[in-house]
């Protein structure tokens, strides 16, 4: 059975950091990109950052570039999402996520990750 773990969430102060851990099992983790997604309450799920299968090529969201570094360990099955000067907008519940397809010019549309964790909560607020 595939399972996706997230950890690491929590409250912290704006301009605090945060490193966010997703841990796979159940699966070939290097035969798929990942991604970590987001869903503040109210609001529809977005992609945050997504990683290619050997972490070659990244992207991520506008807002979050520059602050956010999404990285992987296929050795530990692992991908990582560190977060820094975070802020109020940044609240959500964070998601992993895995798909076996990854395109370089697009982003990879939400129906076409197979795989995602149950997310963990991320709080930015004084």
């Amino acid at each position: 059975q595939v399972q996706l773990i997230e950890s690491g969430g929590g409250s912290v102060q704006p301009g605090g950091s945060l490193r966010l851990s997703c841990v796979a099992s159940g699966l070939s983790f290097s035969d798929y990109a990942m991604a970590w997604f987001r869903q503040a309450a109210g609001k529809e799920r977005e992609s945050v950052a997504r990683i290619s299968w050997t972490g070659r090529a990244s992207d991520y969201e506008a807002s979050v570039k520059g602050r956010f570094t999404i990285s992987r360990d296929n050795a530990k099955n692992t991908v990582y999402l560190q977060m820094n000067s975070l802020n109020a907008d940044d609240t959500a519940v964070y998601f992993c996520a895995a798909s076996s397809k990854f395109y370089w010019s697009d982003v990879t549309p939400i129906h076409e990750y197979e795989y995602w964790g149950q997310g963990t909560q991320v709080t930015v607020s004084s």
